[in-house]
């Protein structure tokens, strides 16, 4: 966002809690990774803050861009900490991912992603196979992404490419935080994938499905539609969280402590720079407010 008057870039203005802005709105989406925990522990003020906005009124839905269906993920918030009572359902990138197989029964997929997430097909008319005989490629994420980056891949990525396979990108991450390290997401090798002339299809946030989705749940927790403007959107990464939300006609409100802490100077909750900050949003819509970590 440019200053009117002169080049100046102008930061996103800083909130002290979600207190001050909870009370205009009805729905709530919040991001889980960067925002409820880090990969290793969950952060106790954001689950408070959620459980303090579901007692003024608030639908709060967790909205993931986990792999995986989202009773595997209620499971890791349990496990992390996480309360139930801060949030009334989950809707995750598996969950869309699952609708996009459903439509198309008995069709022959290669999974490329890690033994973990191979719940992702229960129940599914699907048939898993070898690349020579797949139909399409469902990619949940990287075989071991402790040490491996796209580049790795280069070489699967052009023979699925040579067959023209559809790659069903059931994370579009980039990177997420596990820890103080980042770490690479089946959204790198989509954009890998497209990046040599493949076809990607997307089932998480930034993409309209997944908000599609959300919204329907909301409706059936009770109290009907919920019209966009009365949605707050809460995530740490300005491609997935900030812009879907935007592109949505939601409100955001942004973590900064997360996957852009590092080039924003905001490390261990720190408050970022603002000129990091301007910077970062220089050429997008801005939220409606930024935090450092989520708290009331």
């Amino acid at each position: 966002m440019i200053d009117g008057a002169k080049d100046k870039l102008v930061a996103p203005r800083l909130v002290s809690g979600l207190s001050e802005i909870a009370d205009d709105y009805d729905l709530i989406l919040c991001d889980v990774w960067g925002v409820m925990h880090n990969g290793i522990a969950a952060f106790p003020a954001a689950g408070a803050a959620l459980e303090r906005a579901r007692a003024g009124g608030a639908r709060v839905l967790m909205v993931s861009n986990a792999p995986r269906p989202n009773e595997f993920v209620i499971a890791m918030l349990d496990g992390f900490g996480v309360p139930r009572t801060a949030y009334d359902g989950i809707v995750t990138s598996g969950d869309v991912t699952r609708d996009v197989l459903a439509a198309r029964p008995g069709v022959k997929l290669f999974h490329l992603g890690p033994p973990r997430d191979l719940g992702t097909f229960n129940g599914l008319d699907v048939t898993p196979t070898d690349l020579a005989d797949a139909e399409l490629v469902v990619c949940t994420g990287l075989l071991n992404d402790d040490v491996e980056t796209p580049k790795d891949y280069a070489e699967r990525l052009a023979a699925m490419q040579a067959r023209d396979l559809l790659f069903v990108c059931a994370n579009p991450d980039l990177v997420v935080e596990r820890g103080e390290t980042l770490v690479y997401c089946a959204g790198a090798l989509a954009q890998l994938y497209e990046q040599i002339g493949g076809r990607a299809i997307y089932c998480g946030k930034p993409h309209k499905p997944i908000y599609d989705v959300a919204l329907r749940r909301a409706a059936e927790l009770g109290g009907g539609e919920v019209r966009p403007e009365r949605v707050l959107a809460i995530g740490d990464a300005l491609r997935t969280d900030i812009i879907g939300a935007t592109a949505a006609g939601f409100d955001s409100l942004f973590i900064s402590s997360g996957i852009h802490a590092e080039e924003l100077h905001g490390e261990n909750g720190s408050e970022p720079d603002a000129e990091a900050l301007a910077n970062l949003f220089s050429d997008h819509a801005h939220p409606r407010g930024v935090m450092p970590r989520l708290a009331w």
